[in-house]
Order: C-alpha cells, then sequence, then structure tokens
C-alpha cells in the first residue's frame, strides 16, 4: 500500500488563508526590492564639509584675497551662505596688525563666521620655538584681540606650521583653547613664488580616501545627523580666492566619486553648528601625533 505524507500545502485552503498567504508574498517580495538579500541594514551617516581658512586676514588694499574669499562663500553657484572658521593671526604686521586686517575680522564676525586664534606675533611664529612665557603672552594677547571684536572668547586654536607637542598643546588647554587640525587640505599654504595648482582634484580626492575608512568604521563624532569634514585654505593665497568656487566644486566631485553622501547642505551656514562641528573634532590628546596634512607630516615626523 502506498503511503502518503500531508503537509499544510496540501489541504484544501479556505478563502482566508489563501488572502493571508498573498499578503504574505507581497511582503517579502517588497521586503527584497528595498532590502537586498545580504546587503547592510543602515546606511552610513552623511558627510558635511567645514571649511578653515588660515593666516589671514590679508592686508592689501587692492584684490585682497581675503575679501575675494568672503565674497564667494556669500555668493557662488554651489552653496550660497558658506560660513567658515578663519584661523586669525591678529598682531601680524602685514594682516590681522594692520587697520585693513582689523576691519575684515569684524567682518568675517558679522558675516557669520567663526574667528579662531593661529598667531599673535608679527610674523608667523613656530609656537615651539617660544619660551613658556612667551607663549602664554601671545595666547592671551590673541584671545583678547579677538574677544574684542567678538564680545567672546575663542574656543579653537591652530598650531602654525601644524607643528605642536606636549607642551604647546598643554598651554592651548590651559588658556582655554582646544586644538584643530585637518582632513583634507588643498597644500595651498606652501605655495611660495609660484601661484598655481595642477593637483585640486587629485589631492583632494586622494586625502578623502584616506578619510573614508574611518568614515565607514563608524570613528568619528557625528554632530547634528553629520561627520563633520575639516577641509583647510589659505586665504592669504590668491590663487586660492580666485579659484575657491572651483575647490567647493571639486569637494563635492570627489564625495560622489567615492560614494560619500553629504547632507542636503553640503557646507555649514551656521555659526553654531561650525563651533559645534569644531569642538567634536578637536584633540584631546596631545602625546599623540595625528595624521598631518601633506608635506607637513612627513616633516614634523
Amino acid at each position: 500500500m502506498n503511503s502518503k505524507k500531508w503537509s499544510v500545502t496540501d489541504q484544501p485552503m479556505s478563502g482566508n488563508n489563501r488572502m493571508l498567504l498573498g499578503f504574505s508574498s507581497i511582503f517579502f517580495a517588497l521586503a527584497l526590492l528595498v532590502t537586498p538579500y545580504g546587503a547592510a541594514q543602515t546606511s552610513p551617516v552623511p558627510i558635511r564639509f567645514l571649511l578653515t581658512f588660515d593666516d589671514g586676514p590679508a592686508a592689501n588694499i587692492y584684490n585682497n584675497s581675503t575679501e575675494q574669499v568672503l565674497d564667494v562663500l556669500a555668493h557662488n553657484t554651489v552653496q550660497p551662505g558658506i560660513k567658515a572658521i578663519f584661523f586669525t593671526q591678529t598682531r601680524a604686521v602685514n594682516g590681522g596688525g594692520t587697520a585693513i586686517g582689523r576691519k575684515l575680522m569684524q567682518r568675517e564676525w558679522s558675516e557669520g563666521h567663526l574667528l579662531a586664534f593661529h598667531t599673535a606675533t608679527p610674523r608667523h611664529s613656530n609656537h615651539r620655538y617660544l619660551t613658556d612665557q612667551e607663549l602664554a603672552e601671545t595666547l592671551q594677547t590673541g584671545i583678547s584681540d579677538l574677544t574684542g571684536i567678538t564680545g567672546v572668547a575663542p574656543q579653537l586654536v591652530r598650531p602654525p606650521f601644524w607643528n605642536y607637542d606636549l607642551r604647546t598643546f598643554t598651554a592651548y588647554q590651559q588658556a582655554g583653547l582646544h586644538m584643530l587640525l585637518t582632513d583634507l587640505s588643498a597644500n595651498d599654504g606652501k605655495i611660495w613664488g609660484v601661484n598655481f595648482s595642477f593637483h585640486k582634484h587629485s589631492n583632494l580626492l586622494k586625502m578623502l580616501t584616506d578619510f573614508k575608512p574611518h568614515w565607514l568604521a563608524g570613528e568619528l563624532p557625528v554632530v547634528d545627523g553629520a561627520v563633520p569634514v575639516i577641509v583647510t585654505f589659505h586665504d592669504v593665497n590668491t590663487y586660492t580666492s580666485n579659484h575657491i568656487e572651483v575647490y567647493l566644486q571639486i569637494l563635492l566631485q570627489v564625495a560622489s566619486e567615492l560614494d560619500m553622501p553629504t547632507t542636503r547642505e553640503p557646507f555649514y551656514n551656521q555659526r553654531d553648528a561650525i563651533e559645534r562641528a569644531a569642538l567634536a573634532r578637536t584633540i584631546s590628546d596631545g602625546s599623540h601625533r595625528e595624521q598631518l596634512p601633506g608635506f607637513w607630516d612627513w616633516l614634523w615626523h
């Protein structure tokens, strides 16, 4: 005698059971369309570019590069109204120490940018070469200069030449300053005499490529729904000021090439949001040598 194993599907189905089976099949098919088998269940947090400018303001009467940078940030085809951090040289004899320089720092603040400290010496002095007393005095001078413009003490510092050690880092902290380095750099601060660049795209692409694994691994802080990517330029460089809109376009292009989604507004446009993002990316351990941009990593390491 032949035997037969009966299963649920062998049994006659009622109308209600057939309807439930049909709905289950539809929901399963939709799930496959939305989340392919084996795909990640969550998307990476989008990035947002935080622009910073070092060494300014410029003091030229005509064709002032800092003025041009400010004009382009306010009015451009990529995202009008971009705000940035300006790491200023408040006493530079050819910049912040002049009447034009002081007026430009006031303009930066009044237009919603964030002022931060770079130097308060007549020249672009390396903090590591200053004595403890000289360093403490120049930090207090710079803090006083910027507080006089903004009404609030600055919280951010970037060491000249990207050069720091535990001694200077400790001095920054004692002065209430937090050190911000960078993820990407246009390397425009080392163009002396030759004012052009053939590698704008390839340079930023390489640096963002190096940054990407840390972003994918979730190693970076998320602030206001985005991972801040710190980008450095020099507003005293006329090549930069003449090509700043091109740089903005390149940043979006390399992010797209690397499949790194940006926020709806890919650049910061509010001072308080800039400060929150920057403080989240500051260095907390001065004894550990961080990766520095381009040439400087080789020089100081």
